[in-house]
């Protein structure tokens, strides 16, 4: 995505714990005419020039989303970047952009008004705001899984010691009520991931979402 980075995201930081992924969900104006996934890439596969999507900018996880989408379900859409979901929400809403790719919490309560149509979420599991909208893989493309995540780390070079007692602190903190009840209003799926799961997700990640960048041509400039 980036032609130089200062820092190496596998041995620039000490991964602690993964404690929360959010999906994003494939929305359409009510314009569009399609009522799902399949009937979406049939009509935009029929009308290859006519659709574009919307993101909250270049190399976000919506962006990404959208990118991995093209290319699964063979189709093509021109990707429109905004600075951020806020400026992009009110062109999605007018029907200026008819599709896009946004956070799942942030979009829920259009759907819910039935101002725009919620086709299918992007994560392997379904979102916990928004339990009645289908995941990509029940929605037909097998294997479609991306999800935005938040991770805790420290520096590399901390200490073991320190790394596992901040590992044990959160992940109790991360099972009190008051806690759970926050994050889930923030449409987020608590995910507690110890720091060597965490460290094994990054190694895969990297290279996955690295081939999504390539195969797409994605650039965050």
């Amino acid at each position: 995505m980036y032609d130089k980075l200062t820092y190496d995201p596998v041995t620039s930081f000490a991964p602690i714990t993964l404690y929360a992924t959010q999906p994003n969900v494939l929305l359409v104006h009510p314009s569009v005419p399609a009522k799902n996934v399949r009937e979406f890439i049939d009509l935009v596969k029929a009308n290859p020039e006519k659709y574009s999507f919307g993101s909250a900018g270049n190399g976000t996880s919506q962006h990404i989303s959208g990118e991995l989408f093209k290319t699964m379900a063979g189709v093509k859409m021109q990707h429109i970047p905004y600075r951020g979901s806020g400026q992009m929400m009110p062109e999605l809403l007018a029907g200026t952009v008819p599709v896009a790719f946004d956070n799942i919490a942030t979009a829920v309560q259009h759907v819910s008004a039935g101002k725009l149509r919620a086709l299918a979420v992007t994560s392997a599991t379904r979102s916990i705001v928004s339990p009645d909208v289908p995941t990509m893989a029940e929605a037909g493309l097998a294997g479609y899984d991306i999800s935005s995540w938040q991770a805790v780390f420290a520096p590399a070079g901390t200490p073991p010691a320190i790394v596992d007692r901040l590992y044990t602190e959160i992940a109790r903190i991360l099972k009190t009520p008051d806690i759970q009840k926050r994050l889930g209003d923030l449409g987020l799926n608590i995910v507690e991931m110890t720091p060597a799961q965490l460290t094994a997700l990054i190694k895969s990640d990297v290279p996955r979402l690295g081939k999504i960048v390539k195969d797409s041509g994605a650039r965050a400039d």
